[in-house]
C-alpha cells in the first residue's frame, strides 16, 4: 500500500470514535485500529461503549455501539473527553454521538444509510447532512456500503457478507489518514477467517479499498501522524483490564507456587477474567464455569481449604448472592480472591455501563462482624499488580479479599510494560506440616503473632486433622463454642487480623507544595483525576492528589494526609459511598462529587468542579 504524495501533518494527540449498530462491527474496528497505534509507540487508552443486548434493534439510538481510542505522542490518562474525528456508520450512530463533539471536528459519516426510514428512527425529518446543521464541523460524506459492495463484486460472496465488510473499509481509511501500519490486521484476518479463504481476501479488499479512497479522494488532503511516546523502556504490549487482572492472577499463582482455581459464573462485565485463564492451563491453572454463583464461589473456597489459590470473579449481583459463602471463608480463616467486576445497577441495571456503586457492599454487606480486604486497581495495566496484591494480602493474612475493578477499567486498554518475575513478590506459602501444641496436638486457629493468620494444613496431612465449619471456633483448638468470652474474642480477633495487614502509605501528588485542596479518589477515577490535576497545575492552580488502593484497611498515614488540607474533595461514580467512610472514619467533612450515569467522569468536568473549589473554597 503506498504512502501517496500528500501532506503529512504532525499531531500530538488524536481521540477517535467510531459509532454504528451493535452488528457493524465497531468494537473490533476500535480493537484493530488500537492493535495499530500501539505498534507505533504511541501512548493510548480506550473507552468501548456498547449496548447490553446481543443485537439491540438495528438503526436505533438504544442499539449504538461505539470505541473511543485516545492516541498521543506523550503520556495521557484517559480516552479522552471529546472526539477530534467521528466516524458513524449511520443517523443513530451521529445523533447518539453529536452532542459529544467539539467544533470543528471531523466527521465521517456513511451516506448510504440516511435513508428517510433510517432518519425517521432517530427522530429526524431532514437529513442533516443536508439541512446546513452540521455547519461547525468538518464532514465527510462516504458512501461506505456501497463502495465496499462495489470493491467485492468480483469476491464471489453475497451482499450480505459484502455489507458487513464496511468497517473494514472504514478502518482502511482512517489507518491511511493517521499513517497506522496495516500488517497486524492483515495477520488478524487471515486468523479470523481462516477456515473461509473468501471472506479473508473479501476483507483485506475492503481494507484496501478504504485505504485507496484515502490516497485518492479530494475530500482528504491531508494525512496526520503522531509520533511515539516517550515511555520507559522496556516491552510492551496493549492490554485490557480483565486480562491484566487474569495475567495477575497466573502470576500470583506461580510466584506463591500453588495451583490456583477458578470458579465463575459468566456474568458481564467479568466473563473474560474466566476466558482468559482457562487459555493458561499449563501454569497450574484450573476453571470451572460453575451452573450459578453460590457453586462457583463454593468450589473456590473448597479449592483453596485443599491448598489451592482460589479464585471466584463475578459483578454486583453475583457478589450478593456470594455473601453467605464469602462469610464462611471469614469464619474459616482461608485464602480467597473475590473479583467484583463493577457495572451500574441495582439488580440487573445497566450491565455494559460502569460504576463504582459496590464499595459499602465490599465492606459491609455481610451478616455478623465480617471483615475482610478490599482493594482496587486505578487503570487497565495496574488490573496486573492489584491481582498480586490481592493475593499476597490472601495468602499471608489467610483472609477473603474484595478486589473491586469496574467495567470502565476491565474494559478499556493501555499499554503496559511487561515486567520481569525478579520484580514480582515472592508468594511462597508454608503449610502446617507438623502439630504445633504443646502437648503434640495441632492446633488450627494458633496464630502467628505478627499476621495473626492461622496455619494452613493441607486435608490429609498425617496428625492434622481438625475441625471446620461455619459455627464458632474456640481459640487454638477450633473446637466448636458458645461461650460468650471466646466469641467476643474471635470477633476482635479477626478485625484486628485485617487492621494488621501491611499497606503502604498513601502518597500525595503535590509538587509545589502549595496546595489547599486535595482530591481523594479510588479506582477508576484516577485518570480522569489526574488529567484535571495535571490541566489545572499548567493553569497555576495549585491542588494536590491522592489516590487509595487499598480500601480495608486504609493506609495508615491516610488521617494526616487529610488533615493537611483545607478542603479534601471525594469524587466518585456512586452517591458517596467513600467519603461516607472517610467522614465517619476521620471526622473530616469531605466535599463529594458524584455522578451515576454508566460513564465514566471526564476530566474536562472534574477540571471545572476543582476550579470552582480551589477559587472560592
Amino acid at each position: 500500500m503506498s504512502a501517496g504524495a500528500k501532506r503529512v501533518e504532525q499531531l500530538d494527540r488524536v481521540v477517535i470514535r467510531f459509532a454504528g449498530d451493535s452488528g457493524d462491527g465497531m468494537q473490533l474496528t476500535g480493537d484493530r485500529f488500537t492493535s495499530e497505534t500501539a505498534q507505533l509507540g504511541n501512548d493510548i487508552s480506550t473507552l468501548p461503549n456498547f449496548p447490553a443486548e446481543i443485537r439491540a434493534p438495528a438503526g436505533t439510538l438504544p442499539g449504538v455501539s461505539s470505541f473511543q481510542v485516545h492516541f498521543a505522542d506523550y503520556d495521557i490518562l484517559t480516552p479522552g473527553d471529546a472526539p477530534n474525528v467521528l466516524v458513524a456508520m449511520n443517523p443513530a450512530a451521529l445523533k447518539a454521538n453529536l452532542a459529544d463533539l467539539p467544533a470543528g471536528a471531523d466527521i465521517i459519516v456513511n451516506t448510504d444509510e440516511f435513508t428517510k426510514r433510517s432518519l425517521a428512527k432517530v427522530g429526524w425529518a431532514t437529513s442533516p447532512l443536508e439541512d446546513g446543521s452540521l455547519g461547525e464541523f468538518a464532514v465527510h460524506p462516504v458512501a461506505l456500503t456501497s463502495m465496499t459492495v462495489g470493491a467485492l463484486a468480483d469476491h464471489g460472496i453475497s451482499k450480505k457478507d459484502a455489507e458487513r465488510a464496511k468497517n473494514m473499509f472504514a478502518l482502511g481509511l482512517l489507518s491511511w489518514m493517521y499513517s497506522r501500519p496495516f500488517e497486524s490486521t492483515i495477520r488478524f484476518l487471515e486468523r479470523k477467517f481462516a477456515k473461509r479463504p473468501e471472506l479473508v481476501a473479501a476483507n483485506k479488499a475492503a481494507f484496501q479499498a478504504g485505504w485507496n479512497f484515502g490516497e485518492t479522494t479530494e475530500d482528504f488532503a491531508v494525512r496526520y501522524e503522531v509520533k511515539p511516546a516517550k515511555m520507559r523502556p522496556g516491552t510492551y504490549r496493549n492490554i485490557t483490564g480483565n486480562q491484566a487482572l487474569a495475567l495477575g492472577l497466573v502470576a500470583a499463582a506461580v510466584r506463591s507456587k500453588l495451583p490456583l482455581f477458578l470458579g465463575a459464573y459468566p456474568i458481564t462485565p467479568a466473563s473474560d477474567i474466566l476466558h482468559e485463564l482457562s487459555k493458561h492451563k499449563k501454569f497450574g491453572i484450573t476453571t470451572m464455569q460453575a451452573e450459578d454463583e453460590i457453586a462457583a464461589i463454593g468450589a473456590a473456597l473448597g479449592a483453596s481449604y485443599g491448598g489451592a489459590l482460589g479464585v471466584t470473579t463475578t459483578s454486583g449481583p453475583g457478589v450478593a448472592l456470594k455473601g453467605e459463602t464469602i462469610s464462611l471463608a471469614i469464619a474459616l480463616e482461608l485464602p480467597l480472591v473475590v473479583v467484583d467486576v463493577q457495572r451500574a445497577g441495582p439488580s440487573t441495571g445497566m450491565p455494559t455501563k460502569t460504576e463504582q456503586a459496590d464499595l459499602n457492599m465490599a465492606l459491609f454487606g455481610r451478616h455478623g462482624e465480617a471483615p475482610l480486604a478490599v482493594i482496587a486497581p486505578k487503570s487497565p495495566s495496574d488490573c496486573f499488580h492489584a491481582a498480586i496484591e490481592a493475593a499476597r494480602i490472601a495468602l499471608t493474612y489467610r483472609t477473603p479479599v474484595i478486589l473491586l475493578s469496574d467495567n470502565y477499567v476491565a474494559n478499556g486498554s493501555e499499554p503496559w510494560l511487561l515486567p520481569s518475575s525478579s520484580e514480582l513478590p515472592d508468594l511462597s506459602v508454608e503449610f502446617a506440616t507438623a502439630p504445633n501444641g504443646e502437648d503434640g496436638r495441632f492446633l488450627p486457629y494458633l496464630r502467628d503473632p505478627e499476621t495473626l493468620a492461622r496455619p494452613w494444613a493441607i486435608p490429609g496431612t498425617p496428625g492434622l486433622e481438625h475441625r471446620i465449619g461455619g459455627l464458632e471456633k474456640a481459640d487454638k483448638t477450633g473446637d466448636i463454642s458458645y461461650d460468650p468470652a471466646n466469641h467476643e474474642f474471635m470477633v476482635r480477633t479477626r478485625a484486628a487480623r485485617i487492621e494488621a495487614i501491611d499497606v503502604p502509605d498513601v502518597e500525595v501528588e503535590d509538587a509545589d507544595e502549595a496546595a489547599r485542596v486535595l482530591v481523594l479518589g479510588w479506582g477508576s477515577t484516577y485518570g480522569p483525576i489526574g488529567a484535571a490535576c495535571r490541566a489545572l497545575r499548567q493553569r497555576g492552580l495549585p491542588i494536590a492528589q491522592a489516590h487509595l488502593r487499598h480500601l480495608s484497611p486504609l493506609p495508615a498515614n491516610l488521617g494526616e494526609v487529610l488533615r493537611a488540607y483545607d478542603k479534601v474533595v471525594v469524587p466518585e461514580m456512586n452517591l458517596g459511598q467513600l467519603a461516607q467512610v472517610i467522614r465517619a472514619r476521620y471526622l473530616v467533612d469531605v466535599l463529594p462529587f458524584n455522578q451515576v450515569s454508566g460513564l465514566p467522569f471526564t476530566a474536562a468536568t472534574l477540571e471545572n468542579m476543582l476550579e470552582d473549589v480551589v477559587k472560592n473554597g
